[in-house]
């Protein structure tokens, strides 16, 4: 299952075997603007559904970063902390933030498909 699910956070999350990788969307960033600074979660670290995993701040706010399912940090994604503009330039592909190892599965029936997810961001902003 390669499906890309999404949070009304703005995370994107997708699923391979057990491992997810997380990052924000696209709109997120247009929201948040050049985004300047990144904090990720330590490896090894346990969080919970919903839980802060990280942080973003840009030009305009900061923002806490939530993951959508609940795991162990197996990896971090080091060249957006290295260079955060990196996220505003693929936030959706090469810029993912962490990737867990999932608890449940099922947390993934909690979240929106492309679809909903684009019709929740279009509904949101205005």
């Amino acid at each position: 299952m390669n499906e890309v699910k999404y949070s009304k956070e703005h995370e994107w999350i997708k699923l391979e075997g057990d491992i997810a990788t997380i990052g924000i969307t696209r709109h997120a960033t247009e929201l948040l603007g050049d985004i300047v600074f990144t904090e990720l979660p330590d490896k090894g670290s346990n969080i919970e559904k919903d839980g802060t995993a990280g942080v973003v701040e840009s030009t305009k706010a900061a923002s806490d970063v939530y993951t959508p399912v609940s795991g162990e940090v197996v990896d971090l994604n080091q060249s957006i902390v290295d260079d955060p503009s990196k996220i505003n330039q693929d936030p959706e592909n090469s810029a993912w933030f962490f990737k867990l190892k999932i608890k449940d599965k099922s947390e993934m029936d909690t979240l929106m498909n492309k679809d909903e997810y684009d019709k929740f961001a279009k509904e949101s902003s205005t």
